[in-house]
């Protein structure tokens, strides 16, 4: 407790002695008691009483706050990202420095932001199911006590595993179109001018693909998305509580708890989905040949290539940048949506 808050309500002195020099843990008590020679004073200090939000609020908070909090990380990380895409298209060749100064010449520093459009509308659509529907199902579970949940409890392993994989399952699907335009839209500048397909936007890169090449093809690479998605969530949003509670019970909560099992959920994130990550990149950029036959059929031809032309570490190609997108991206949307939630609950509160 702040001495600015002691001096608004402890203002009974008794025999000289000055109220502030209670002991740490009486002052943590919601009841203060001050003896002095008149007895014994009771000051009751109760935290103000939360705001209310209605039925519709409550139910779109953590869709709101985790896509507003996703974008907003995105927004941030995106050259980390473009450099990441880059590095997994260029079959090793450059380095992380010289892609960055590539594109930098090339197109001037706007150039490491291309395809942001299509990144905050991803966001905006897989980023919010993924961590709305996540919130969802954890709190579903947590009012079940019948089927491993324990009301205001931390939920056990198995159920942050598959609370996490069934919401990163199910925001794949929704943000698959999404993240083949931005793909496309990040690696054209590596393409010769004539091969370039200069999308003007992400509506325009959707609507061009649909025309061009069929709806089928927003799909291309949604099965290693899928996988991707699911390694990306259990990692991020499993991990983060997991090594959260056990972190707390060492260290304490506050920012350095948060901080920590951030970092830890990134690495994790970022080892489990990268192999996966590699796989969709390839997929959604292909491009038809000359002949009309694609260069992979699938998933399992796509690995099998990558596999035997490059080598197994080539699945683990630009983790380094992977990484240093993943975790400053969980950390930012963890942190950001702590403060976004309490922004929405002090205006939509009653």
């Amino acid at each position: 407790m702040t001495d600015k808050a002691l001096d608004k309500v402890l203002r009974y002195r008794g025999s000289g002695s000055d109220p502030r020099e209670v002991s740490e843990a009486q002052a943590q008590d919601n009841v203060l008691r001050y003896r002095g020679s008149r007895g014994v004073a009771e000051l009751d200090i109760e935290p103000p009483a939360p705001k209310k939000l209605s039925a519709v609020a409550s139910t779109l908070k953590p869709y709101i706050c985790g896509g507003s909090a996703a974008m907003f990380a995105s927004c941030c990380i995106h050259p980390i990202d473009l450099t990441k895409v880059r590095l997994q298209l260029g079959g090793g060749k450059h380095s992380a420095v010289n892609v960055v100064k590539n594109i930098v010449a090339k197109d001037g520093v706007l150039g490491m932001y291309k395809g942001l459009s299509a990144s905050i509308t991803r966001q905006a659509t897989y980023g919010t199911a993924r961590i709305g529907l996540y919130s969802a199902f954890s709190d579903y579970v947590r009012d079940q006590p019948g089927i491993g949940g324990e009301k205001g409890a931390n939920l056990p392993i198995q159920w942050k595993f598959l609370t996490s994989f069934s919401s990163g399952a199910i925001a794949s699907a929704i943000g698959n179109p999404f993240d083949v335009a931005l793909v496309r839209m990040q690696a054209d500048g590596m393409r010769p001018e004539k091969e370039r397909r200069n999308y003007t936007g992400v509506g325009n890169a959707v609507r061009r693909i649909i025309s061009e090449e069929g709806f089928a093809s927003l799909y291309w690479g949604y099965a290693p998305n899928l996988l991707r998605a699911i390694a990306m969530n259990v990692g991020m949003m499993a991990t983060y509580d997991e090594v959260k509670e056990a972190c707390t019970n060492m260290m304490g909560s506050g920012l350095h708890t948060n901080l920590a099992s951030a970092g830890a959920a990134g690495f994790f994130c970022a080892y489990f989905s990268l192999p996966f990550d590699m796989i969709k990149t390839r997929l959604q950029n292909m491009k038809p040949l000359p002949n009309g036959e694609v260069p992979y059929t699938g998933v399992v031809d796509c690995a099998s290539k990558i596999f035997k032309n490059e080598g197994v570490l080539a699945f683990w190609r630009g983790f380094g940048a992977f990484y240093g997108r993943c975790a400053p991206h969980a950390m930012i949307i963890l942190l950001t949506r702590e403060q976004i939630m309490k922004a929405y609950d002090n205006v939509l509160g009653e």
